[in-house]
């Protein structure tokens, strides 16, 4: 399994990818989340299962999704959100 993983830098944002020494740098969390989401689901769509992880400022994570390659019968990847919610008391 691929894992993507966006995490905060000095000055912005990076989408890394396990294995690759070529992060991508965002200004923002919003833009490097939406680039890791669609990397994950091409890297998905292209075979490849892939663990994506969001993380927050202090380095905690924040979400992880899984987004399994489609099975024959299917034609899009399935992106599943396994993030443990917490309840607020």
């Amino acid at each position: 399994m691929q894992k993507v993983i966006v995490e905060p830098v000095d000055g912005g944002w990076t989408v890394n990818v396990e294995d690759v020494d070529n992060p991508m740098m965002f200004a923002s969390g919003r833009a490097a989340e939406d680039a890791a989401r669609d990397l994950a689901l091409k890297l998905a769509a292209g075979g490849t299962d892939v663990e994506l992880e969001l993380r927050l400022r202090g380095g905690e994570r924040a979400a992880r999704f899984v987004v399994l390659a489609p099975v024959e019968h299917e034609d899009r990847p399935l992106m599943l959100n396994t993030t443990r919610e917490v309840a607020l008391v």
